[in-house]
This record gives C-alpha cells, structure tokens and sequence, in this order.
C-alpha cells in the first residue's frame, strides 16, 4: 500500500536534503536517522528518482547527488532558527577567532534566508541570550589554530606546530598529522601523529604558538579520533570511593572527567565506581577537594598517594 502520508512526504525532502549535505550517504545512516527500515529508506529513493532527481547509487556505498544538481533555497523553521541563536554564541566564546569569523560569516547567509518573522524571531532573543564560562582564557598565541586543524583534516595535510608543552622552557617545532580536535575541560586539544615522537598525542590549541599547513600529504591512514580516546579497561584502575550525601551534588560537576562509571546509594552516603586513566595525578588531586568528605575503598593504595600530596602542600605552607 503506497503511503502518501504528511510524515513520509517530510522524510523524502529531508532525505533530499542530507543528500546534498554530503558527497555519500549510506542507507543505514538514513534509515538510523528516521528510524525506519532499510526497505522504506529504499522506496523513498526511488520515489525521488521518479520525481526527477538525478542521484548515483553503488551497492556498498551510498547514494549521492549528480554534480550540478542543486535544491532551491531551504525555509528554516521558528525552532531552527532559534537554535542558530545559541549555535553562534557558542561559536563565539568556544572557539579560535579565525574559525569564529567564519562561523559569523556563514551565519549572515543562514539569516539572509529567513523570512521575515523568523528574522523578528532572531533579532528578538539574539541579545537575551549570554554564554559566561567560569574561566576565562587569554588571547591565543596562534588565533587560527583550529581552522587550520579543520583545513588539514579534510585535505589530509600535515601541519607544522610551535608548541609550547607543560614541561617544556621554551615551544619547540612538531610535525603531526592531525586526526581530530576535542574539547574538554574549558580547552580545545588537536589530537594526531607527532612526528618528533613517533606516536599519537595530543596538544593544548592555547600552548600552541604557531601554526603553518605544509604541502605534504599524510603519510598513514588514521582511524577515527573516538577509537584512539576511548579508554581501555588494560590502562584504567578501578577506583571506588565513598562519598556523603550532602557533597555528591557537588562532585556530579566533573566527574566524569575523571573516569566516572556509576552509583549507588548505601547506608552511610552514596558508594561512586570510576575507571580512572590517570589515578596518581588526575583522580588523586580531584578527590583532594572532598577528601573530607568522602573515603577511598579500593585501591587502598590510593591512599598513600593522597597522603604525599597532603604532605608536598604542607611543606609548601609559610609558617605564621
């Protein structure tokens, strides 16, 4: 029975549009995003075919739009136009500026395309909404770092960094191939191949100093960023702890930055489960701002680490 509901309609020109969105798109990632069959997915395609619309199939790959064909301009909806609002804010504090004057950019050509209510809509809350983050960093040493990042990924171009790491005196040049950026604790990190090192790691974008993209390919294929970030349970340490009940509200802030698998509420407050990947130094010291408050149950060994620190800040105390 053919279908000719509102929602199938809606499907078919949304499957029209991510087709223009990218060079290839498989079936599944279609049929994943409308939570439909592979089968429906099918059939949307070939009413499109049907209707006109030149698209290239290869079994295996994907579907993708002949060169050239292009859709009319795309009518944005009130909720999407709003969320353009916080889209660009966030642009604005989270990211370098060369990436963020290009995101400026591209937002004047999105709300060229409104119409008029949806322009009210936007100018209306545009100077409502305020992003403040806790800590505020200064000017960036190389204020186009991710862009080029971005440039390098997509052209599989290697990149020269000046970098300055933690323990180093004075930046030093690293070659690296580039596999993805993340950003985690109020910072941006490139993440890739270094060269120098012959191994993956990852740098900070503000102790990055200076930034040229070569003409030189990638020399390696690499496999996606998630695959090298996801913890394995061979290099974490199981970490339980047991913390009161009136300071877990506070401990829920970050502490899934350090490992966080689960809890449970017990007797005498709530036991927390982590996974820790650095437990001398990353878990050790966060635990430190509510170690009274909460007891370390496994690894005991964890302890004589808590009791180094506490001495090293001690030794560090002027006396009155």
């Amino acid at each position: 029975m053919f279908d000719d509901s509102p929602k199938r309609f809606d499907r078919i020109i949304s499957i029209l549009i991510q087709l223009q969105s990218k060079k290839i798109v498989k079936a599944q990632e279609m049929a994943d995003r409308f939570d439909v069959s592979l089968r429906t997915i099918y059939r949307d395609i070939r009413t499109l075919e049907a209707s006109g619309v030149p698209i290239y199939s290869e079994a295996g790959i994907g579907y993708s739009l002949v060169d050239g064909y292009r859709l009319p301009p795309v009518m944005f909806t009130r909720e999407e136009a709003s969320s353009f609002i916080a889209a660009e804010k966030l642009m604005q504090k989270f990211s370098d500026q060369e990436l963020g004057d290009h995101y400026a950019s591209a937002m004047f050509k999105l709300k060229a395309v409104l119409r008029s209510a949806e322009k009210e809509l936007v100018e209306e809350i545009e100077s409502k909404v305020l992003v403040r983050t806790a800590n505020e960093t200064g000017p960036h040493q190389a204020p186009n770092a991710l862009a080029a990042i971005f440039r390098s990924i997509g052209e599989k171009l290697q990149v020269r960094l000046l970098y300055e790491a933690i323990s180093s005196d004075a930046p030093i040049e690293r070659l690296i191939e580039p596999v993805g950026v993340f950003h985690e604790n109020t910072h941006w990190y490139i993440f890739g191949f270094c060269h120098l090192r012959k191994d993956y790691r990852q740098f900070r974008t503000d102790r990055v100093h200076g930034i040229h993209l070569t003409d030189s390919k990638f020399g390696m294929e690499h496999a996606s960023l998630e695959s090298y970030l996801k913890p394995h349970d061979s290099e974490t340490t199981l970490v339980r702890i047991l913390a009161d009940k009136e300071v877990v509200h506070y401990m829920k802030f970050d502490r899934k930055n350090f490992g966080f698998i689960s809890e449970k509420e017990v007797e005498n407050g709530v036991e927390m489960t982590f996974k820790s990947l650095n437990l001398e130094n990353g878990f050790a010291r966060w635990f430190l701002t509510y170690a009274d408050y909460a007891t370390v149950l496994e690894p005991l060994s964890l302890n004589a680490r808590l009791l180094e620190l506490m001495q090293m800040a001690r030794s560090r105390m002027l006396p009155e």
